[in-house]
C-alpha cells in the first residue's frame, strides 16, 4: 500500500539555511496494516504523513501509495489531522460530505456513504447538529468519517488524539480499531505516545530526533482484537520498554 524509499526532505529557512527534517528514509506498509509512527518532538513525523497526503513535496527519494507516485493530493488516501477543522456554518453532515463536493460529486451514494461512516463513528442522529454543539471527542469523530467518506484505501492520522483527555482517549483509540477492522482501511497515524502506539499498532516506526530517521520497525505480536487490559501484559510492556531504550539512548523522554 505505502513505499518509501530514501525519502529525504530539506528546508529552507529565511536566512537561506538548510534545516533537514527527514534523512534517508525507508520503509513498506501493506495493505490493510496499521502502522503508527513515534518519535520526539520535531523528528519530522508530521512531514512524513504530509509528503505521504501530497500536501508537501518531498526534496529527494521515492513515495508511493498503491502503487502510484505521490506528487500531490490523491483520492486513495483519507487526512484526520491534530484538530478537527470543522466548519462551524455547516451541519455535521455537510462537513463530512465537503471531501466529496470539492471532487465536484454529491449524489445519493455519497450521502448514503456519509451516513454509513457517521453512524460507524457513533454519531448517528447527529447528523443535523452544529460543531458547537459537539464535545471534542465527538467533533474528531467527525473529522475521521470526513476522511473515510470518499473511500480512500488508505487514511493517515496526524496526533488525532492529542488534545483529548485520557479516559476520551482511551475510548477513542477502541473506537478506531473498530472502525479500522469494520471499513478494512490501511491505517498509518503518527503519535507522541509510545503506549499509544503499542496498542493501536500491528508495526511501530520509530524515529530519532531531527534529521528524522528511522531507528527500529517493532512488531506488535498481541491479538489484533486489542482490549485495554492488555496495557498491563508483559508483551505490550516489551515492546514499549524498547521503543523507551530507543529514546533514552537519546536523552529524550516519553
Amino acid at each position: 500500500m505505502i513505499t518509501v524509499s530514501s525519502l529525504n526532505k530539506t528546508y529552507q529557512t529565511r536566512e537561506g539555511n538548510e534545516i533537514r527534517a527527514l534523512h534517508d528514509v525507508s520503509f513498506d506498509v501493506e495493505s490493510g496494516e496499521f502502522i503508527t509512527v513515534v518519535g520526539p518532538s520535531g523528528c519530522g513525523k508530521s512531514t512524513l504523513l504530509k509528503i505521504l497526503a501530497g500536501i508537501l513535496r518531498r526534496s529527494s527519494g521515492k513515495v508511493a501509495v498503491a502503487g502510484r507516485p505521490i506528487d500531490g493530493p490523491n483520492r486513495e488516501v483519507g487526512v484526520v489531522f491534530q484538530a478537527p477543522v470543522l466548519l462551524p456554518w455547516r451541519t455535521v453532515i455537510e462537513n463530512i460530505l465537503m471531501p466529496s463536493e470539492l471532487h465536484g460529486k454529491v449524489d445519493k451514494t455519497q450521502r448514503d456513504r456519509a451516513a454509513r461512516y457517521l453512524a460507524m463513528v457513533g454519531l448517528e442522529g447527529f447528523e443535523d447538529k452544529y460543531p458547537s454543539e459537539l464535545s471534542g471527542g465527538m467533533q474528531q469523530r467527525v473529522g475521521i468519517a470526513r476522511a473515510l467518506c470518499h473511500d480512500p484505501t488508505l487514511l493517515l492520522m496526524d496526533e488525532p488524539f492529542g488534545a483529548l483527555d485520557a479516559m476520551t482517549r482511551e475510548s477513542m483509540n477502541l473506537d478506531l480499531l473498530r472502525i479500522r477492522a469494520e471499513s478494512g482501511k490501511t491505517v498509518l497515524l503518527v503519535t507522541h505516545s509510545i503506549p499509544e502506539a503499542v496498542f493501536l499498532a500491528d508495526r511501530v516506526i520509530v524515529m530519532s530526533p531531527r534529521p528524522g530517521r528511522i531507528t527500529d520497525i517493532l512488531p506488535v505480536n498481541l491479538p489484533r482484537e486489542r482490549k485495554l487490559e492488555m496495557i498491563n501484559s508483559e508483551p505490550f510492556g516489551a515492546v514499549v520498554s524498547r521503543i523507551r531504550t530507543h529514546f533514552n539512548s537519546h536523552g529524550t523522554l516519553d
